[in-house]
C-alpha cells in the first residue's frame, strides 16, 4: 500500500454554540423563553435584569437596537426605529395598491400619525391591557386576576364538606376523594385502586378503606355541582336526572320524561350517542315520543360538572406581536395596520456594568485561567442578548410579512383569508422554511379579531372556477357559516355543503367537507337534527 499526501478543498457547515443557541431560542414559546432567561440569570453573573433602559453594546450587528428592555418602548416603538420596533402595512377598500410601509415614512395624511387613530384603537395601544379570551365583566381586570379570584372545584367541594358532621375517618375519606377528581369532576380510579394507594397492612384494612370510600362517595354525590364524583358519563347523567326527580313540585308529564331518560342512561351509551330511537323503543325504554323527549332532556344536562371550575389561567395566551389598526380620518377608505412587538414579553436584559468593567481592567497575571473563564462568561452574556435581539427581529419580520399577505383577513375576517404557505414568506424574507416554521410555532399575534397563533395564517388552497385558489381557512369559515344558518329539522349533509361550495365557485369534495367539519368539531347531520 503506497502512502502519500493530498490536498483537498471542501465546504461544510459547522453549528457553533452561538448558532445552536440562536436556533433554540427562536423555537421557544414565550413561557419557555422566560424560563430560559431565568436560568441564564442564575448561571451567568454578567447578565442582569433591569427595569430601566438597557444600555446596549455593539455586537457588530446591522440591527443591534432590537428592543429588549421596557424602558425602550417609548423610543424604540416610535420613529426612531421604524424597521424593528414597528412596521406599518397599508390596506385600502379596493385592496389594489398594497405596499408595505415601515414606520411612518409612507403615511400620506396630514400630521405625523401619532394621534390620528380610530376611536377603538386605544384598546390596542402599548399601555392598554389586551382583552384575553373574551372574558366579560370588569375591563380593568385582566384574565390573570380573574383566574386568581376563581374558586377551584376542590376548594368549592371542601367548603361544602365543612357543613357536614362526619367522623374523622369519613371526613378524611371524603377529602381524599375530592382531591382525586379530575378537571371534569370525574373519579377516574376505582375505589379499590384508591385504597391500595394508601398501602394497607392487610386485606381487612383494605376492606375498611373501601368501606369508608364507599360512604364518602355517597356523600360526594350529594354535593354541588350535581354529578360530581361520577365514574363515567352514564353515572354522571343518572345522578343529575335523579336529582331532578327529587323535586316534589315536578309535574307528572315532566316526571315521566325524566324516568324514561333515566332508563335511557341505563342502556349502552352508544345508543344515546347515535340517537338510535328505534332500538331504544325496541328495548322497552318507552314510546317513540317519550324517547325523543327524554333524549332532548338529556341533551340539556351537564356532561362535565367541573367544567366551570377549570382554571382559566391555563387558557391565557400572551401575544408576541400586536397588530393595531390605524384609520386615516382624511381617507376613510385607507386603513393601515401597524405591527409591533409586545413589550411585555421582551426580556429586559443588559450586561452587568460593574462586573464587566472590573474584568476589563483586570490584566490576569497568575489568575489567567480564571480570567479567561470569566471572559468567556461575559462573551456568553453578550451572545445571549444578541440572540434574543435576533429572535424578536425575526418574529417581527415574519409577522409583518404575514400581515402584508393577509391584509384582507385583518379587514374583513377569516372569510377573506388567502392561501399561504411557508415557502412564500421564506422566499420573501430570504430565510429557510424551517426558520419560518420555528418562528410561527407557539408564537401568537393579537389582532382586532382575536389572538391567533402565527401558524393560523397559513393554509393550503382549494381550486376555484375562476382558476384561482381559496384558502382552506376561509372554506372552514364558510362551512361553519352554512351550518349555523341551517334548519334544525333538516340539517345540511356533507354532500349538500359540497354543492353549496361549488355554487360559490369553490371545488371542495364531500370527503374534504367531512374532514373540515370534523376539524371544527361539528357533529354530522344525523346528530345535528332536532328531535
Amino acid at each position: 500500500m503506497k502512502q502519500g499526501l493530498s490536498l483537498r478543498v471542501s465546504q461544510h457547515l459547522a453549528l457553533t454554540p452561538q448558532l445552536q443557541q440562536s436556533i433554540r431560542l427562536l423555537q421557544l414559546s414565550t413561557l419557555e423563553l422566560s424560563q430560559e432567561v431565568d436560568q441564564m440569570l442564575d448561571e451567568n453573573p454578567f447578565l442582569e435584569l433591569t427595569e430601566e433602559r438597557a444600555e446596549r453594546e455593539d455586537f457588530g450587528l446591522a440591527q443591534s437596537d432590537t428592543p429588549v428592555s421596557e424602558g425602550d418602548r417609548d423610543t424604540e416603538f416610535a420613529a426612531a426605529m421604524p424597521d424593528l420596533g414597528t412596521a406599518t402595512v397599508t390596506s385600502t377598500a379596493s385592496d389594489e395598491d398594497n405596499t408595505p410601509l415601515n414606520g411612518d415614512e409612507g403615511i400620506d395624511w396630514d400630521g405625523d400619525g401619532s394621534s390620528d387613530m380610530a376611536p377603538d384603537d386605544g384598546e390596542w395601544g402599548v399601555d392598554a391591557k389586551p382583552r384575553s379570551n373574551n372574558l366579560n365583566g370588569d375591563e380593568d381586570k385582566d384574565a390573570t386576576e380573574l383566574a386568581r379570584t376563581q374558586e377551584s372545584l376542590q376548594a368549592f367541594l371542601h367548603r361544602q364538606a365543612l357543613g357536614l358532621r362526619l367522623s374523622p375517618e369519613d371526613s378524611a375519606a371524603l377529602r381524599f376523594l375530592i382531591e382525586s377528581l379530575n378537571d371534569d369532576g370525574y373519579l377516574e380510579d376505582p375505589l379499590e385502586v384508591l385504597a391500595q394507594t394508601l398501602q394497607p397492612a392487610d386485606e381487612e384494612e383494605l376492606h375498611q378503606l373501601v368501606h369508608h370510600f364507599s360512604v364518602a362517595l355517597g356523600l360526594l354525590h350529594s354535593l354541588e355541582p350535581v354529578g360530581v364524583g361520577a365514574r363515567g358519563l352514564a353515572e354522571c347523567l343518572r345522578l343529575q336526572i335523579q336529582h331532578l326527580l327529587q323535586d316534589a313540585e315536578l309535574e307528572w308529564d315532566a316526571r315521566e320524561v325524566l324516568e324514561v331518560a333515566l332508563a335511557v342512561c341505563q342502556q349502552p351509551m352508544e345508543l344515546l350517542a347515535r340517537r338510535d330511537i328505534k332500538r331504544l323503543v325496541q328495548l322497552g325504554v318507552g314510546s317513540d315520543a317519550l324517547v325523543r323527549e327524554a333524549i332532548a332532556a338529556i341533551a340539556r344536562l351537564e356532561p362535565k360538572p367541573g367544567r366551570r371550575f377549570v382554571d382559566v389561567e391555563r387558557n391565557i395566551v400572551v401575544p408576541d406581536v400586536l397588530v393595531l389598526q390605524v384609520v386615516n380620518p382624511n381617507k376613510a377608505a385607507q386603513v393601515k395596520f401597524r405591527v409591533m412587538l409586545n413589550p411585555d414579553v421582551m426580556p429586559r436584559l443588559k450586561v452587568h456594568d460593574i462586573y464587566a468593567n472590573v474584568l476589563r481592567n483586570h490584566r490576569g497575571g497568575k489568575d489567567s485561567a480564571s480570567h479567561a473563564a470569566l471572559q468567556q462568561r461575559l462573551q456568553e452574556a453578550r451572545w445571549f442578548i444578541k440572540n434574543i435581539q435576533q429572535r424578536f427581529d425575526t418574529i417581527l419580520r415574519v409577522s409583518t410579512a404575514i400581515v402584508e399577505r393577509q391584509k384582507s383577513f385583518f379587514t374583513h375576517g377569516e372569510l377573506a383569508m388567502r392561501p399561504l404557505v411557508l415557502r412564500e414568506i421564506a422566499d420573501e424574507l430570504g430565510l429557510h422554511e424551517s426558520t419560518i416554521s420555528r418562528v410561527t410555532t407557539a408564537k401568537y399575534m393579537a389582532t382586532p379579531f382575536g389572538t391567533f397563533e402565527l401558524k393560523y395564517f397559513f393554509g393550503s388552497g382549494l381550486g376555484t372556477e375562476s382558476g384561482g385558489n381559496a384558502s382552506s381557512t376561509a372554506v372552514r369559515a364558510l362551512i361553519k357559516q352554512f351550518i349555523a344558518s341551517e334548519s334544525a329539522k333538516k340539517p345540511l349533509s356533507d354532500n349538500q355543503i359540497s354543492e353549496m361550495l361549488k355554487e360559490q365557485g369553490i371545488e371542495c369534495a364531500r370527503r374534504t367537507v367531512a374532514k373540515y367539519r370534523e376539524g371544527l368539531k361539528i357533529a354530522p347531520a344525523s346528530l345535528r337534527k332536532a328531535l
